[in-house]
């Protein structure tokens, strides 16, 4: 079974931090950040769960609920890893929109 606990402590952080994030900053992108890598992860999961399924798109719950979009989309891509190189390219996209998100 592959070990996903970076990954999930990985978005732990990020969401932490979307959460301890004023207003202010989530409303200058970084809730947007957080929504698109929702989706993104929410995504993959379904691909790999449903190759040839019509993929559904993560709703906009608003920026403060963009934290909890993100945990419940890397624990549902969590679930449905099969390779080091999913995993490793799934904690590159959470990294890379954490940085863009400025928190």
């Amino acid at each position: 079974m592959l070990d996903t606990t970076p990954l999930t402590r990985a978005v732990d952080h990020f969401a932490d931090r979307l959460r301890a994030a004023p207003q202010s900053r989530l409303q200058r992108g970084a809730a947007a950040e957080a929504l698109a890598l929702a989706r993104e992860l929410a995504l993959r999961a379904q691909r790999i769960e449903n190759p040839e399924g019509v993929p559904r798109e993560m709703p906009d719950a608003g920026m403060f609920a963009s934290a909890d979009q993100i945990t419940v989309a890397v624990h549902d891509l969590a679930l449905v890893l099969r390779t080091e190189a999913e995993l490793a390219e799934a904690l590159v996209l959470v990294e890379e929109a954490q940085k863009r998100a400025g928190v």
